[in-house]
């Protein structure tokens, strides 16, 4: 099947993201959000990181045109009517997604593969949503989208062969790696870094080191490129804790319990880069 037309839902870091890569791949993109001043938002950060590649040299001025030109948005879920290939990128709620994936059952063609770009909610769940079970999928894109070469694939239980082997191709149109994962609560990507991070945050919870010794540790001693504290901040502190909650739920052992200090902060709003203040504090 040739994906003409995509469909974004969601303009945020992830979705405008997506959208970008698609886009820069000759893909016609249509991004939806709830809001106009969502979708403006989203747009202006495309637009400021292909202006970054241009003053660096790295993309020509008619490519970022043809890019940008690529790309329509919308506020009204119903013009997802002629999409080929569907990315949802919103909050990590699982009442919401299925709401989302009920419409678009509903608005998008038969043919139309309907994918979630969910950090941990199960794919068979939400598929169970919709009258296409078969042509429903995870895409796990990793942040931010246009730097990060991983795509996380996930089948769920009905999801047919040909659905998957769309999403792969799809996936390395976008210039990205494909990695198949089943479909467990986290996947594969944040079963492992999700729990790595909260105890991260029990370290700084029980006095164990600050935040800068926390991540210098990780950075230096581990050769991460990130520590984890900093990670959790440009990941959305609440994502986390949503995260944390889908692995708990699902598994119901406590080594995935969330930590007492990282809902504190989600209760304080203070949820990481988005909002200028998470276990770090930043300039807006």
């Amino acid at each position: 099947m040739e994906i003409k037309k995509l469909g974004v839902i969601g303009s945020g870091q992830m979705g405008n993201g997506i959208a970008q890569v698609a886009a820069a791949s000759g893909i016609e993109v249509i991004m939806s959000d709830i809001k106009e001043e969502f979708t403006a938002k989203g747009v202006a950060n495309i637009k400021k990181n292909l202006e970054r590649s241009v003053s660096k040299g790295k993309l020509e001025q008619s490519a970022m045109d043809t890019t940008l030109a690529k790309i329509k948005t919308t506020v009204n879920l119903s013009d997802m009517a002629d999409a080929d290939f569907v990315v949802e990128a919103a909050v990590e709620r699982e009442d919401l997604k299925f709401k989302i994936f009920q419409d678009l059952d509903s608005i998008c063609p038969a043919h139309a593969i309907l994918s979630t770009n969910t950090s941990s909610i199960p794919i068979g769940r939400i598929a169970a949503k919709t009258k296409r079970p078969d042509k429903v999928i995870g895409m796990h894109f990793m942040n931010p989208v246009p730097v990060m070469k991983l795509v996380e694939i996930i089948r769920g239980l009905p999801t047919s062969d040909e659905t998957f082997k769309i999403t792969w191709d799809l996936s390395e149109k976008l210039g990205k790696t494909p990695a198949e994962a089943n479909d467990f609560p986290g996947f594969i990507a944040n079963r492992i870094l999700l729990p790595m991070i909260n105890e991260a945050v029990f370290c700084l919870y029980q006095s164990v080191g600050k935040p800068k010794d926390i991540d210098t540790v990780m950075k230096l001693g581990m050769n991460h490129p990130m520590g984890p504290l900093e990670l959790a901040d440009l990941i959305g502190l609440d994502t986390c804790l949503a995260i944390m909650e889908t692995l708990y739920d699902g598994f119901k052992d406590s080594k995935y319990r969330p930590c007492p200090l990282l809902r504190k902060y989600v209760e304080a709003g203070w949820l990481g880069r988005k909002t200028g203040k998470g276990f770090y504090e930043y300039n807006k």
